[in-house]
């Protein structure tokens, strides 16, 4: 007798609210999409007593060989594809969901080199970005001339370092920009904050982290919202040639009072691992 066609191994990496809400998709859900939860590490792994059985709970991260996995998901810290994106690229695909961690370009150049040398797929997931798909058509058509992302939180929303940290301190009585400058600078101060501006630094790879425009906004106002506005900008076209296409969408998405992550985006992550499915060796928005 033939059997059908072996499940998709997915090890997840962090148990905070979005690792535990993947992992019980993967256990609710996970069979009838080929899919079956390998592993679950984290880095306290106390967090993991009682919630998730001792056969998968990983306790060391040099050991995912071990697991014959075939997509390893990243939710806990961009340090983590910075220390281990190369090793776990050789022999799986890996979603990256802090991938502010690309903004370092070493850590970019090293994971891109080692998906296309393993055959592997790195994907990093839109996250609350609108309209990527359509971002990255306009780039490899070479129609795409700008593309600024602002994010607006409740201050309570941030986890800032740095010199933002403290502006983030005095900028508590009412709405301020916190920063406006390119994503790359942006990435270091803000790691569980912009990852859907890094995104948006994929999904249009001639303009990446340095072209890509960023603008961090802290809004009292705002105690169980996320607002992310993309506004696009074409290359001028038109019989004149100084007509320029744009697009500006608003994403308010509902959070929790204090939430790094809007409702919206679990959702969202789950229906990027879904589309983990094994591209080649290269770099995919999801």
């Amino acid at each position: 007798m033939s059997q059908g066609p072996a499940r998709r191994r997915v090890g997840i990496i962090g148990y905070g609210h979005l690792g535990q809400y993947l992992v019980q998709r993967l256990q609710d859900e996970g069979p009838q999409h080929g899919l079956e939860l390998a592993f679950v590490w984290n880095r306290d792994p106390q967090k993991l007593q009682g919630k998730v059985p001792a056969s998968l709970q990983l306790r060391d991260l040099a050991r995912v060989s071990e697991s014959a996995v075939h997509l390893l998901v990243e939710v806990a810290h961009p340090c983590i594809a910075r220390d281990h994106g190369e090793a776990f690229l050789s022999g799986a695909d890996f979603m990256v969901g802090s991938p502010t961690a690309l903004a370092d370009p070493a850590t970019e150049a090293r994971l891109r080199e080692a998906a296309q040398r393993g055959g592997h797929t790195l994907y990093v997931p839109r996250g609350a970005l609108w309209g990527g798909e359509d971002i990255q058509r306009m780039d490899e058509r070479g129609l795409l001339q700008g593309l600024k992302v602002t994010m607006v939180k409740h201050p309570e929303s941030f986890r800032l370092a740095g010199a933002l940290g403290e502006r983030l301190r005095v900028a508590r009585a009412g709405r301020a920009v916190l920063y406006e400058g390119p994503v790359r600078d942006l990435c270091p101060l803000a790691p569980n904050n912009v990852n859907t501006m890094a995104a948006a630094c994929v999904a249009a790879p001639s303009l990446g982290f340095d072209g890509v425009r960023a603008c961090l906004v802290a809004d009292p106002s705002l105690p169980d919202w996320h607002v992310v506005e993309v506004e696009v900008t074409g290359r001028p076209t038109g019989e004149r040639g100084d007509q320029a296409f744009t697009v500006t969408s608003s994403r308010r998405n509902p959070a929790s009072p204090g939430a790094v992550t809007g409702a919206a985006t679990f959702p969202s992550f789950w229906g990027s691992l879904l589309a983990c499915r094994g591209h080649g060796g290269q770099v995919l928005l999801c």
